[in-house]
């Protein structure tokens, strides 16, 4: 009896001290999820296959795997990303989020994975050649949720907002728009690679730098857990190597 008491008792320890990083639609023992838009090239999007791909999701298969876990990157609405993560319904927003005071309210922040910023961009023949050439009867695109809202805002300019930054760009290269704030990765890459890309072209300097991280739920240990493999990770080489394999041998990772 002794015997069988002291196995249940340390049956329960190992269960009780093991790690569960799974938003619940997976096995919990071997899962961690991390949450993007799915509609953010190259960072997260679905290619030809239905798969997610993209910078933000081999950094998060590289966590994962440093963790032990397998990798469920899930998509959402940008909009809804925040409540989702404080819902518990995925361990982390691992999607291009910018670190802003007001997300800090509510949300606990990795230390910055990329650096980035925002970027005004144009049609080649508009007459607009830097963000001071706007007035407020320009129309200008937005993704709904993201930050780019306070540069158009400071701009005085009309805002459209929009899913994704596919549509915005689509929308600027019909001319039912006058620009589009991005990131500036994000759109070198869309002119790059849309039909009608070609037409378009970056207006200025960046407007404003951004440092983007992973987002956790207040007070998780994870993010300290994240933070040491994004150290290693930095260190060996490892994050640099998969920058370059998505922005031409461009390093985004450094500050």
């Amino acid at each position: 009896m002794k015997r069988s008491v002291y196995g249940i008792l340390i049956l329960l320890m190992l269960v009780l001290a093991m790690p569960v990083f799974s938003g619940g639609s997976q096995d919990e023992e071997t899962v961690i999820q991390f949450a993007g838009s799915g509609g953010y090239p190259p960072f997260n999007f679905i290619n030809e296959n239905n798969e997610v791909i993209g910078f933000d999701v081999d950094v998060a298969r590289e966590i994962a795997e440093r963790l032990g876990y397998e990798l469920d990157y899930v998509t959402t609405a940008w909009d809804g990303i925040i409540e989702g993560l404080r819902a518990g319904r995925y361990n982390g927003i691992l999607g291009s989020m910018a670190i802003t005071p007001e997300r800090q309210q509510v949300v606990d922040f990795s230390e910055p994975y990329y650096y980035s910023g925002a970027q005004l961009i144009v049609s080649k023949d508009s007459g607009i050649s830097s963000p001071a050439d706007l007035t407020k009867s320009h129309n200008v695109g937005l993704v709904t949720g993201t930050t780019f809202a306070q540069d158009a805002e400071k701009l005085g300019v009309s805002i459209k907002y929009y899913e994704d930054d596919n549509q915005t760009l689509m929308e600027l290269i019909n001319g039912r728009l006058d620009a589009v704030i991005t990131d500036r990765v994000v759109g070198l890459n869309a002119m790059s690679k849309i039909q009608g890309g070609d037409s378009l072209t970056l207006a200025g300097e960046l407007l404003r730098k951004e440092e983007c991280a992973i987002a956790f739920q207040k007070d998780d240990p994870l993010r300290d857990t994240v933070n040491g493999i994004l150290k290693e990770m930095r260190a060996d080489g490892t994050l640099a190597g998969i920058s370059e394999s998505w922005f031409n041998g461009e390093n985004i990772t450094n500050p």
